[in-house]
């Protein structure tokens, strides 16, 4: 398939003098969508002599490594994924040591070095446990990418001082290179790199080009040869051909499908009886219709008509039903489950009964103080439902939240979503573009930072004070900023100043939730939403806030009148005098 990442690798493995082989390596170059999802991964351990088990080991930590690497989230980030692989890897070792005759001499336990590198569009992402090593090749030379993780006491003594298995918890090196075509890594054992000199390496992979598994399997010989007394094992990697577009393509291979006229009311449309038009806008036109095989009410969402010649668009249109899948929250949109073939491009979701926050927030022009927790603590359950899957919202705004009959919240429309394990699989290190509302957008998101999880806390603050007010914290002046200096000027006006039944302490946890600078924001929603149900002592003991910065017209009128009593005592004192 043109254009998609294609790699050579040869791989040898020889117990060498030793009785038995402890080294343990592996690799799987998956099919689309995976290849452009999770990459293609390698990995190499090697198991210390002073254990009997460390073959065992050795076997578990690539063997775990390799198969559940790719059982993890296509959301997530590749370091993500990998280090809770290996975590959950090392917990088994170092128990399966706790639990053996070893456990007061672990490195007689199940213990191993690890490296790996997983190739994921144009970008190698190394991880490295002990001091097996991963190499570039550079010129005629080497260039080593991982540290060895050992402490020398001596030139003839020295231990290793981080493995996988030894603790509970794990220490693991990472490093991220992009890479081009022709690039070629070397992972390799002790027993390897020790008893050959560079320069034969990269000679012995430039005459075996054509076939490097023979190759690998010379360079052992090689390293036996110049006098190695333990397990060798090499591993060779070569890009043959770097992806030239995203993962976001493959997500977006239904964007092949024809475009849909517009449906008109009663018709029918590939399998749907249409009800009615319910929304319609410059991004999307979405309609009530009837599943007519499951006689279920759903939302039919067709792309928009002005921007049906824009693929980037397109794109992100068809990845909103693929979000939708894999998010698993009763406080954000179901997609419907698909029991035909799709003739057009479309999608379908279940159809919530109700209305938007927006027509709440008009509804409801001062609310119970409850009702606005409530409503706030759904949404923050759904945001953390996208949050853990490396996934950020970005378009949180009261226009994007349903409110059903039952009062529950859900949030909808994931066009904006950012992906983690999507974004690093972009094609070019471009600047993200601000898919947001920008008065519901997180500073740092305006100035061309990447989001974070505070960034839709953010709106989530700004949405909750409008509940409250009917008003932006900020006021005009946060839609308008897009400096640094501009957003280290906006003066948040406390809520209290527009609805006094808003409590101080309430007042303050809002104030700090849609703090500029996300550094001053709560680090998790949780804490946002426990502080708005118990008051926190700081917020408590705030000085009051002044009469100017909490109505400034009112403080104005008073400075004029009591400006007007004085003028009018004094004219009147200097008439009595004449």
């Amino acid at each position: 398939m043109p254009g998609e990442l294609r790699i050579s690798i040869g791989q040898h493995s020889d117990k060498g003098r030793k009785a038995a082989n402890q080294d343990f390596h592996g690799a799987i170059v998956p099919n689309e969508p995976q290849l452009s999802l999770k990459g293609a991964a390698i990995a190499l351990a090697d198991g210390i002599s002073s254990s009997n088990v460390s073959h065992i080991a050795s076997e578990s930590a690539v063997t775990g490594f390799l198969s559940d690497y790719y059982c993890t989230s296509e959301t997530w980030s590749v370091k993500t994924s990998v280090h809770r692989v290996l975590a959950a890897t090392n917990s088994w070792l170092n128990s399966q040591t706790r639990h053996s005759p070893y456990q007061y001499d672990k490195d007689k336990g199940y213990v191993c070095t690890f490296s790996a590198i997983v190739i994921k569009s144009a970008t190698a992402h190394i991880f490295s446990i002990g001091d097996t090593r991963v190499y570039r090749v550079a010129g005629r030379s080497l260039e080593q990418l991982t540290q060895d993780n050992r402490v020398v006491i001596s030139s003839e003594q020295s231990y290793l001082s981080r493995a996988l298995g030894v603790d509970s918890q794990v220490e693991i090196d990472y490093l991220t290179l992009p890479v081009t075509t022709g690039d070629t890594f070397v992972l390799a054992t002790d027993g390897v790199y020790e008893h050959l000199p560079a320069r034969t390496i990269v000679e012995t992979i430039e005459r075996g080009a054509g076939d490097l598994d023979r190759a690998a399997t010379l360079l052992v010989k090689d390293a036996y040869d110049n006098g190695s007394t333990d397990n060798l094992t090499i591993q060779i990697v070569r890009i043959d051909q770097v992806p030239d577009g995203d993962a976001s393509e493959v997500l977006g291979a239904a964007t092949d499908l024809p475009l849909p006229p517009l449906p008109e009311a009663r018709g029918i449309f590939d399998g749907y009886r249409i009800v009615r038009e319910v929304h319609a806008s410059s991004r999307s036109h979405i309609y009530l219709a009837v599943d007519i095989e499951a006689n279920t009410a759903v939302a039919l969402k067709i792309p928009s008509i002005d921007l049906r010649g824009d693929p980037e668009y397109l794109k992100r249109f068809m990845m909103e039903e693929w979000v939708a899948r894999r998010v698993a929250s009763p406080y954000v949109l179901k997609p419907h489950t698909l029991t035909r073939k799709r003739n057009f491009l479309y999608t379908i979701v279940e159809f919530v009964e109700g209305q938007t926050l927006h027509q709440w927030i008009i509804d409801n022009p001062k609310p119970p103080l409850e009702a606005v927790r409530q409503i706030v603590e759904q949404v923050a359950l759904g945001l953390g439902a996208f949050h853990r899957l490396e996934m950020l919202h970005q378009d949180l705004r009261p226009h994007n939240i349903m409110i059903d009959a039952t009062g529950t919240a859900k949030i909808i429309d994931f066009g904006s979503t950012r992906i983690a394990g999507v974004a690093e699989a972009a094609a070019a290190a471009t600047a993200e573009p601000v898919l947001g509302t920008v008065q519901y957008t997180a500073p740092e998101c305006l100035l061309g930072e990447t989001g974070t999880p505070r960034s839709d806390l953010f709106s989530l603050g700004v949405i909750a004070y409008q509940m409250l007010t009917g008003r932006l914290p900020y006021g005009s002046d946060g839609a308008t900023a897009r400096t640094r200096s501009q957003f280290q000027k906006l003066r948040y006006r406390p809520a209290a100043t527009i609805n006094p039944e808003v409590p101080a302490w309430v007042d303050g946890a809002i104030r700090r939730a849609v703090h500029p600078d996300p550094a001053r924001r709560y680090e998790a929603l949780s804490e946002f939403v426990f502080d708005l149900r118990h008051p926190r002592a700081e917020y408590l003991d705030e000085a009051p806030v002044p009469l100017l910065e909490r109505n400034p017209l009112l403080f104005w009128q008073i400075s004029c009148g009591l400006l007007a009593v004085a003028v009018m005592l004094l004219l009147a004192r200097f008439a009595g005098l004449r």
